[in-house]
């Protein structure tokens, strides 16, 4: 079933909005946190995003922004904003399609309905990122973004920041790591597993978290 993000501070047309998914067989979500709306998509994983231009602390165009970084989920915004520059500024951000308010439910409805054609039809856009301490870690084109900075990873970079943002809190040991890299950590020397957490360290590094991955001398390594 596919699921529908949707971010309006307007409840009554939220609650239209949500209601008519339903009747579609979809899943909706309306926003719950304004102040976290990353987090709550990230969480969500929906695959598709209905993004309002006016909304509390941060406007639509910032939250789409964020949301760029770390996915590419389909986003229609749908804003009483009817200027011929905010529709460009929104295609800009990466926004897909625009709807202005007050609009037809139906139409909307078929723009979901033609993207989800469109978009998912031909391929599984499957939203797979994980988020720790405000670091996101995007498994599907190994990339990992901070703040405005985003740094391409190897797939083994990824799969060494994935078992341990998956497990922060805890040490992981380099078994653990080097099993989940090669199946069987006799596949490779213990200096090929050094030589990738260094590398990670370095990029990491680069972008402004030096000491995210903590080493635990005799037992392995932890993010906390």
């Amino acid at each position: 079933m596919y699921k529908i993000f949707i971010i309006e501070d307007d409840e009554k047309i939220a609650e239209i909005i949500f209601e008519n998914i339903s009747k579609w067989g979809y899943e909706g979500r309306i926003i719950g946190n304004f102040s976290k709306v990353l987090e709550e998509f990230l969480n969500y994983s929906p695959h598709l995003v209905l993004l309002d231009i006016n909304l509390p602390l941060f406007d639509g165009f910032y939250w789409c922004n964020k949301i760029r970084q770390v996915s590419k989920v389909p986003i229609i915004f749908v804003s009483a904003r009817d200027s011929n520059m905010d529709i460009i500024m929104a295609v800009n951000m990466g926004g897909d399609d625009y709807v202005i308010k007050p609009f037809s439910i139906d139409i909307l409805m078929a723009k979901v309905n033609a993207l989800f054609r469109r978009v998912y039809s031909y391929h599984n856009s499957k939203i797979n990122t994980i988020e720790y301490r405000g670091i996101f870690l995007n498994l599907n084109d190994f990339t990992i973004v901070f703040e405005e900075k985003k740094m391409e990873l190897t797939k083994n970079e990824t799969k060494i920041m994935q078992i341990l943002m998956e497990n922060a809190g805890s040490i992981v040991s380099r078994y653990d790591i080097a099993k989940s890299l090669w199946d069987s950590e006799n596949f490779v020397d213990d200096n090929t597993l050094t030589v990738n957490i260094t590398r990670v360290r370095r990029k990491l590094e680069d972008m402004g978290l030096k000491n995210y991955i903590q080493t635990r001398k005799n037992e392995g390594y932890i993010i906390l």
